[in-house]
């Protein structure tokens, strides 16, 4: 595929590098079945001309850059880089909520969610609730980590969002779709929505003390925003602890509670379920020494900058004891970053760190799987990530 002029172009310099693409359909059928490579093959080409950025076709123009100050720009510059109209809308799990709101909306939606989702709060709320979840779901013997990161992850969110307020099943039933491949999280679900719709709207009208549901029962289109809040949630948690718990048992030295935080900071770098984000430029612009043209969708990658070699070193390495000293500044997008850091990270992170320490007790062993990736809607495994939990005893 020829190199067209590129619109967003270093200032004062040539086009932006491309990956291999094909005539008419440019990038879009690699990014439809292999979109990781693709962006790893437009990092080589990029740093090859001396850019942490590259250019694709999908079924627009596209500009991809990792660097710390293309991300400062993109998520720290809300009136410039806007959502409406990125890669988030295409999911109707994603479309609508704080997620879709931008300046000045988003700020004041979030300044009315933020005190209940700080991370002081939901630690003090759920920490414990949570610590009984995972300790009922601790597996023996075999298990698959995908399947029982799900399940338990399923049975946080339904305690901190609701309680007993909702059957397990509701969630899961609305959730289900989010497991699959590519296309699945992307086609219209309008039964499984009006379902959780209905639920949600019966939760709240007595929301059960001590819930997130009282939070969303207050705030206009509150259903909305607790399902997309609660979908957001959900296979982003489960994939992230999947990954934690298959490099913590490679290295059985990490399975102390005092390492966890740094075990789970390093699995969200080498795995971030985010592992790409869009916005739209409002405005013509310059990024990074980059022209960028007004309409001119932009992706952010936390995958190519937490593999940056420049920003981490032995990038592919599983090393929590890098997290011993500084993070690269915003070389570190588990949960973006800025005013548009994911509303839900404290949470989160909470649940990870708790469903992780509950393996301390045992002895963690991988039996098969390969630990490779996908991207779908989310970063999750390719395949099966088979363990083995053998509970200590003296």
């Amino acid at each position: 595929m020829r190199d067209a002029p590129s619109a967003a172009a270093p200032a004062g310099s040539g086009p932006l590098a491309r990956p291999q693409g094909l005539p008419l359909v440019g990038h879009l059928p690699r990014w439809t079945s292999d979109p990781l490579a693709l962006l790893q093959e437009g990092a080589a080409r990029g740093r090859t001309g001396g850019r942490r950025a590259f250019e694709i076709r999908l079924w627009r123009p596209v500009t991809v850059g990792w660097s710390p100050a293309w991300n400062r720009a993109v998520l720290g510059d809300l009136a410039t880089f806007r959502s409406r109209g990125s890669l988030s809308q295409i999911s109707p799990y994603l479309s609508a909520g704080v997620v879709a709101l931008d300046h000045p909306d988003h700020r004041a939606r979030r300044a009315a969610m933020n005190p209940t989702f700080h991370r002081r709060a939901v630690t003090a709320a759920f920490a414990d609730r949570f610590g009984r979840i995972v300790r009922a779901h601790l597996p023996t013997g075999d298990f698959d980590a995908g399947r029982w990161s799900s399940t338990v992850v399923r049975s946080m969110l339904t305690a901190a969002f609701f309680g007993d307020r909702m059957p397990p099943d509701e969630l899961a039933s609305f959730v289900a779709p989010l497991d699959q491949p590519m296309p699945g999280p992307l086609l219209r679900r309008p039964v499984r929505i009006s379902r959780m719709n209905a639920a949600l709207r019966q939760v709240f009208q007595a929301p059960q003390p001590g819930t997130l549901a009282e939070l969303f029962a207050e705030l206009p289109d509150g259903v909305e925003e607790a399902r997309v809040a609660v979908a957001a949630a959900y296979d982003t948690t489960a994939h992230s602890l999947a990954f934690a718990l298959w490099e913590l048992a490679d290295r059985p030295d990490l399975n102390d509670p005092a390492r966890t935080a740094a075990v789970v900071k390093e699995a969200l770098r080498l795995y971030p379920s985010g592992w790409i984000g869009s916005r739209v430029a409002a405005t013509d612009t310059e990024v990074d020494g980059l022209l960028v043209p007004a309409g001119r969708m932009v992706l952010y990658s936390p995958y190519l900058t937490h593999r940056d070699p420049d920003l981490w070193p032995d990038p592919e390495a599983f090393r929590p004891e890098r997290f011993d000293g500084p993070q690269p500044a915003w070389g570190y997008l588990p949960f973006a970053a800025g005013e548009r850091t994911c509303l839900g990270a404290g949470l989160a992170t909470l649940m990870l760190r708790t469903a992780v320490a509950g393996f301390a007790d045992a002895d963690l062993e991988r039996v098969s799987g390969t630990g490779k990736v996908r991207g779908g809607l989310t970063l999750a495994p390719a395949g099966p990530l088979r363990l083995r939990r053998r509970r200590r005893f003296g």
